[in-house]
């Protein structure tokens, strides 16, 4: 058993609910609801049903699958860019089975199996859902490593953790990698997978969910370019605005898209993630506020004045909810410890109610002569900035159309149907 450490940075929080169990070789991932000096493990766990070694006279596809399973275990899972190149290469030769004219489509089943549900195994002989199964794993993965870059370093030797730049816009890039993978499944994979096996699958690999965990990657990402705003001091108040706004747009689809896609919210992560979901829109909303009333404030008409006092105290009120959210956050399983305050938030925790006081004292006489006013101005509306590049599936291995898929004198479809039949007689 291999064993992968990754902090559980404040503002990340990056469910791995299930990876792949390739044939007779299982990998999977699963959180530890454990923590040594608020360090959350994520363990890598490889189960060989036979254990000797792959032989010449196998096929490819079962060398792949071992290879994957040799990278995880050799380096404790934490070569992230290693297992994404061996699951790119076997995406190259799983490819070959969706395609009707080889003739292999459907005859070899590929086992998953669920730690967070009891070990629930999910068994399907379709090319298709292991390709979804894959490409899931690829995006896991690649929001893995977006949560290592943002996890505080000393670099200097001064004995300061932080988060440079440069790793926070590697992170924005690798959330919206993830978010084009999980875009694609959605788009590009389910369609080609029968309504009768979409009932079987796991609730991660739903459509809503898949949708949800995208969505919520493009919030964290527009979450972390509103830090790296609020730090910039040519940053104008209206972009910061504009990203507040973006940021609480996608926490909003993300939670409702989450809640409404039919899965046990109740079950122990999915709760948690929930949690974590409303907390992050909760904090976007009260920046939305906030910087919403400091542009109204520029005004000159009392109204204004009365409008922004009433957006400051709509951020104060807002922050108090967030704070509860964040406890049920920390609360929900596995409890975490409260994550201390980064990004925007490091800095709008003490602002706004700074501002909310002076400002409240500084109209208060307006407040009293202008009661028709005080209503909360509705938030601009603004179009999502932040999208990812459509994911392509890379080029069919040219093996498929050559003779190297002859094993031993039996072709693969023979071969595919042969290690069926083995696996069913155990």
């Amino acid at each position: 058993m291999a064993i992968l450490t990754c902090p559980l940075h404040p503002g990340t929080f990056i469910a791995l609910p299930l990876l792949s169990s390739l044939c007779n070789q299982m990998l999977c991932l699963k959180p530890i609801p454990t923590k040594k000096n608020g360090v959350h493990y994520f363990y890598i766990c490889c189960w060989k049903e036979e254990e000797e070694e792959c032989p010449r006279s196998r096929d490819r596809l079962s060398c792949l699958r071992n290879q994957i399973v040799l990278v995880a275990e050799d380096t404790g899972g934490s070569a992230i860019t290693e297992l994404l190149r061996a699951l790119e290469e076997y995406l190259c030769v799983l490819i070959g089975l969706t395609k009707k004219e080889y003739g292999v489509e459907g005859l070899i089943q590929f086992k998953w199996k669920n730690l967070e549900d009891g070990r629930h195994e999910t068994c399907i002989a379709n090319s298709w859902f292991e390709v979804l199964s894959v490409v899931h794993l690829m995006a896991m993965l690649t929001l893995l490593e977006a949560d290592s870059l943002m996890i505080p370093k000393d670099h200097s030797g001064s004995g300061i953790r932080v988060v440079s730049s440069d790793c926070k816009r590697d992170a924005i890039d690798l959330l919206l990698k993830a978010a084009a993978y999980l875009e694609f499944c959605v788009r590009d994979v389910l369609v080609h997978i029968p309504p009768d096996i979409k009932k079987r699958l796991p609730a991660d690999l739903q459509d809503g969910v898949l949708e949800a965990i995208s969505i919520q990657a493009l919030g964290q990402g527009t979450e972390i370019q509103l830090g790296l705003a609020v730090e910039c001091q040519k940053a104008t108040l209206s972009v910061k605005r504009r990203l507040a706004c973006e940021e609480l747009s996608y926490f909003s689809q993300a939670y409702h898209r989450l809640s409404e896609c039919g899965m046990d919210t109740n079950h122990g992560y999915r709760k948690k993630l929930l949690w974590f979901i409303k907390w992050k829109f909760l904090e976007a909303k009260a920046a939305a506020y906030y910087y919403h009333g400091l542009i109204l404030d520029k005004g000159n008409e009392p109204s204004c004045h009365v409008s922004a006092v009433c957006c400051f105290l709509a951020a104060e009120e807002i922050l108090s909810e967030c704070k509860k959210a964040c406890l049920s956050f920390c609360l929900a399983t596995p409890v975490t410890r409260a994550p201390p305050l980064w990004g925007s938030m490091k800095h709008l925790q003490q602002k706004i109610p700074e501002v909310a006081s002076r400002k409240s004292q500084m109209y208060g006489y307006l407040l009293e002569q202008e009661k028709a006013l005080q209503a909360l101005p509705d938030l601009p509306d603004f179009q999502l900035s932040l999208r990812p590049d459509d994911y392509q599936l890379p080029e069919i291995d040219p093996a498929w159309d050559s003779e190297k898929w002859e094993i031993q004198g039996q072709p693969l479809k023979e071969h595919l149907k042969d290690s069926e039949d083995e696996i069913e007689t155990e």
